[in-house]
């Protein structure tokens, strides 16, 4: 491949590299770094005149700080002359803070709290009702005293695809968004990918009774990627939902059979850990056996490890758009689906200007 750039950030290194060795083009050599004031400092060694630079950078760990180097790296591709300038975000820095999505987020400690008290009480008495307490209402969006949603929650994900443009990109490569809207909010090309493959790959690969299994989504928001497995591989679908309790109660019920065989939770992301807290405490106790959860992001930030390790999920496997190494140190419970073949093929397809469409298309004979 000729004319073609790969440049990586600090975000997921290790990343970039498989990218690299699935494409036979070696990354570009560049220096990242800070000065004493802590300032962000790039220099990009090779010349980059009338080429197509792939910028590799991932919103995840020091979200703030990669931000800032993906922008100036960004800049300075389009002051060394770059044709054209593609930016590759496995995960899309900001794509959590939609107005709506806000009113749900805890802090961490609270979260980290009332969740353990409700996976204690789960293992000590089982046949406790579904959770109903101040967690689970606020996990829903009902936190007490609370009127409705906030009216001033600032747009940062908006804010993000502003400033990308405006340093110059050319091109956007993202995937699974958080709130697919952001992908209307940019005014150059977005390519939204799926790691819907991938997922599907594990599963057959690594769940051994999987043709009885039930895809179950957490939340009425997840219910189309989860359909869409379900399609694919022809098992039955359930999903967990509000549902009212009185005037001013709400609690979480499941709507689907899970009795005596194995779930596939399935969702875009797991942060504080609490959906798949919740999510298997109730699975398991309308009788799941097996309880395995699929994310495609895997943050795991607060107490997410000590939540999972804890709930009884069978195991929880996340792609690689974060950095999966030190949390598959710190909980045995996590498995790693690896997405950088996927990736650099999209990006071979966007050089070569084939379709990215045709590598989503399921093939039941595989």
């Amino acid at each position: 491949m000729k004319n073609i750039v790969l440049l990586n950030g600090s975000s997921h290194p290790r990343l970039a590299q498989r990218i690299s060795e699935s494409l036979g083009v070696e990354l570009c050599s560049c220096k990242l770094g800070k000065f004493s004031n802590q300032e962000t400092n790039v220099e990009i060694k090779d010349s980059v005149r009338e080429k197509h630079v792939y910028i590799i950078q991932s919103g995840c760990g020091r979200v703030n700080d990669n931000l800032i180097e993906l922008l100036i790296l960004i800049q300075a591709c389009r002051m060394g002359s770059a044709r054209r300038i593609t930016v590759v975000t496995p995960l899309f820095p900001y794509s959590r803070q939609s107005e709506k999505s806000q009113r749900k987020r805890l802090p961490q400690h609270q979260i980290g709290s009332e969740i353990m008290n409700s996976l204690a009480q789960t293992a000590g008495e089982a046949s406790n009702p579904l959770p109903q307490g101040t967690f689970a209402q606020s996990f829903m969006g009902m936190t007490a005293g609370e009127s409705g949603y906030r009216q001033w929650c600032a747009r940062a994900g908006t804010l993000v695809a502003n400033l990308l443009q405006a340093a110059g990109a050319d091109h956007l490569i993202a995937m699974d968004l958080h709130d697919p809207q952001y992908q209307g909010f940019f005014q150059i090309p977005v390519d939204l990918i799926y790691a819907e493959p991938c997922i599907i790959q594990w599963i057959r690969s690594e769940i051994p009774n999987w043709r009885q299994a039930v895809v179950v989504s957490p939340d009425a928001g997840g219910a189309k990627r989860a359909t869409s497995i379900c399609n694919k591989l022809n098992l039955d679908f359930a999903l967990i939902h509000k549902e009212d309790v009185g005037s001013t109660k709400e609690s979480m019920g499941l709507v689907g059979e899970v009795s005596d065989r194995p779930v596939i939770i399935l969702d875009d992301m797991i942060d504080s850990g609490s959906t798949i807290g919740l999510a298997s405490e109730i699975l398991k106790r309308h009788g799941a056996t097996e309880i395995y959860a699929i994310a495609v992001h895997g943050v795991f930030s607060g107490p997410a490890l000590e939540i999972i390790s804890r709930s009884p999920v069978t195991a929880v496997a996340c792609t690689n758009t974060v950095p999966q190494e030190d949390f598959r140190k710190r909980c045995d419970k996590l498995k790693t689906i690896d997405i950088a073949p996927m990736l650099g093929e999209i990006i071979r397809r966007t050089f070569y200007g084939e379709s990215v469409t045709q590598l989503f298309v399921y093939d039941e004979a595989m």
